[in-house]
């Protein structure tokens, strides 16, 4: 049978949509039947990811981009990830606070979700939600990390273009460096470029990008300078995201983009199937607290308790 919220949000109810969503993040009943009937009208979005370290001005330069896609007549879903707060577990909500101006706009949509605990810079949910904004027609697709640093390299799985925010003096030339983010990068931006060293953080990123082996199939990722309170290079920013949009689409690059964002969606949906199994089987939270004991007091190793949850789980 199919889930009466989906004719709904294909038809772009932002009530019923926002409903679905909080039910989604919240692991709510039928909420996977929900996503399976959305599924087959997804894939039409072009997913936009922002990542960067902590206080390179992210949501800054997301309330800007928001601005500048609106100006090109295109609508947007944003979906912001913010630390987990260690009291109720929601979201801390300052993005929601910086995007207050698009609010009333009904071209945009915005939802606030929270870690909860998931590492990679993006929540459990943020592919879920990404999906249901896709088939709710929006054209563009923004996701901006939580911003932890060089480990946030699952946005790159999941956007089609994925934009690497820096800053001059906070040591993020050498951050660039390190495995991670120089690799999960289509376009790299040095923002708050009124900041002294802004020159040499650019010398510096495109001589490792002149470095950097890997194939491209001719996108060389450019490096942009923005100020993201003035708006200044926000232009040039979009300019280079549509370049981008426009180059995977004419060669295979865009395939090969979905084939991994499907790759990643499958592994991860796989990897949180059997971990809830494993649960059930062990007798639920209060059989694993006892494997936890047993193994902190070296009882028993935690190598032969996984493998017998995991012999379990083949008999079952």
């Amino acid at each position: 049978m199919t889930d009466p919220r989906t004719q709904a949000v294909l038809d772009g109810d932002i009530r019923t949509t926002a409903r679905l969503i909080r039910d989604i993040d919240d692991e709510m009943s039928g909420y996977i039947e929900a996503l399976m009937n959305i599924y087959p009208h997804t894939g039409k979005a072009h997913l936009l990811g922002i990542t960067g370290l902590p206080g390179a001005g992210k949501s800054t330069l997301v309330d800007q981009i928001v601005e500048h896609i609106r100006k090109r007549e295109k609508t947007v879903g944003l979906v912001l990830v913010d630390p987990t707060s260690p009291f109720s577990g929601g979201a801390i909500l300052g993005d929601r606070i910086r995007m207050h101006r698009h609010y009333t706009d009904p071209g945009v949509f915005i939802r606030s979700v929270a870690t909860r605990g998931h590492l990679g810079g993006i929540s459990r949910s943020t592919n879920d939600i990404v999906n249901v904004l896709d088939a709710m027609g929006k054209d563009v697709v923004m996701v901006e990390t939580v911003g932890v640093g060089q480990d946030e390299t699952e946005i790159a799985s999941a956007a089609h273009t994925t934009v690497v925010v820096l800053t001059p003096g906070m040591g993020d030339e050498v951050q660039a460096i390190k495995a991670g983010i120089l690799e999960v990068g289509d376009i790299f931006v040095i923002n708050k470029a009124d900041r002294e060293g802004a020159d040499r953080a650019v010398r510096d990123l495109e001589t490792m990008l002149d470095m950097d082996a890997r194939p491209r199939d001719g996108f060389r990722p450019p490096v942009i300078t923005t100020e993201a309170l003035s708006g200044r290079g926000l232009e040039e920013l979009m300019d280079a995201v549509e370049s981008h949009r426009v180059h995977i689409e004419k060669s295979d690059r865009l395939l090969e983009k979905k084939r991994t964002r499907a790759e990643f969606e499958v592994m991860e949906l796989l990897k949180e199937s059997l971990l809830t199994e494993a649960v059930k089987h062990s007798g639920g939270m209060e059989g694993m607290e006892k494997i936890f004991d047993a193994v902190s007091r070296r009882l028993t190793d935690p190598y032969s308790e996984v493998q017998l949850l995991l012999k379990k789980l083949l008999k079952k």
